[in-house]
């Protein structure tokens, strides 16, 4: 088989079309490409879907965090019982690396769309982030990515709000909303410049998003009579807003009884 990529780029113009893509790769794993242009030079970035994204498999297992929680609780798995196990400094960099990866692949898997493995992989990241946080051994490597909760929960909540979305669930779509703002003001504050930052930015996107639900959402039949009815007093017609008001009471009043 040619290694030459040449074929592949012809037959995929940059910037023609979508820049990404899902392929079947020949190993039968479902994957991302990414068509990318520098200067003069074109190529293709490609990850895996699911597993890790290199496609390795750490210490032999499917993710590296999967083998240092093993490690960790090799007392209560029968095994010779480790005495305050600890992360060391290389340890946290092999899962701050894993992270990253995991990282660069749930974004473009939320601009594609993918808003389940979105949520399986801002899940898996933020089980390491605690698990970092736990178990490192310096002070910074147990600090390192408590910036960033703040980005991953929005990017978390945000991916479950477009699967409720799509099944025009919009009362439950306010309520991830609703969850989200909760964890975030659960969040201990900190002075960090990236951590204040991504707080403002994750409360500006969930009010976008509250706003997107409600432009989706239908009204019912009370909220179409009450913009009638605030329609009618503008234009001062009285009597018809008196009428509206009493229809939205007997509606209001027949669902309490219901």
């Amino acid at each position: 088989m040619s290694e030459d990529i040449g074929p592949v780029l012809e037959g995929w113009p940059y910037g023609e079309s979508s820049n990404i893509r899902k392929i079947v790769g020949a190993d039968g794993v479902e994957k991302i490409q990414i068509r990318v242009m520098l200067g003069g030079f074109h190529g293709i970035l490609q990850f895996n879907c699911d597993g890790r994204p290199d496609a390795k498999r750490p210490h032999e297992r499917t993710f590296a965090l999967d083998y240092y929680e093993e490690l960790m609780c090799a007392g209560a798995a029968g095994e010779e019982i480790i005495e305050e196990p600890k992360l060391t400094h290389e340890q946290a960099e092999e899962l701050f690396e894993e992270s990253f990866l995991m990282y660069h692949r749930y974004v473009v898997l939320l601009q594609v769309g993918d808003y389940a493995r979105v949520i399986r992989d801002t899940g898996r990241n933020m089980k390491l982030f605690r698990f970092v946080r736990t178990y490192a051994e310096a002070p910074d490597d147990r600090d390192r990515l408590e910036k960033w909760w703040p980005y991953i929960i929005r990017i978390h909540h945000t991916a479950r709000v477009m699967l409720e979305l799509k099944d025009e669930d919009y009362d439950q779509a306010r309520t991830v909303v609703r969850q989200a703002r909760g964890e975030l003001d659960r969040l201990a504050p900190q002075e960090d410049e990236t951590f204040k930052m991504e707080m403002q930015r994750s409360k500006e996107s969930l009010d976008d998003l509250e706003k997107a639900i409600e432009e989706r959402r239908p009204l019912s039949q009370v909220e179409v009579l009450e913009r009638e009815k605030q329609k009618a007093i503008r234009h001062e017609d009285y009597e018809r807003a008196a009428q509206l008001r009493d229809l939205i009471d007997e509606l209001r009043n027949r669902d309490r009884e219901q």
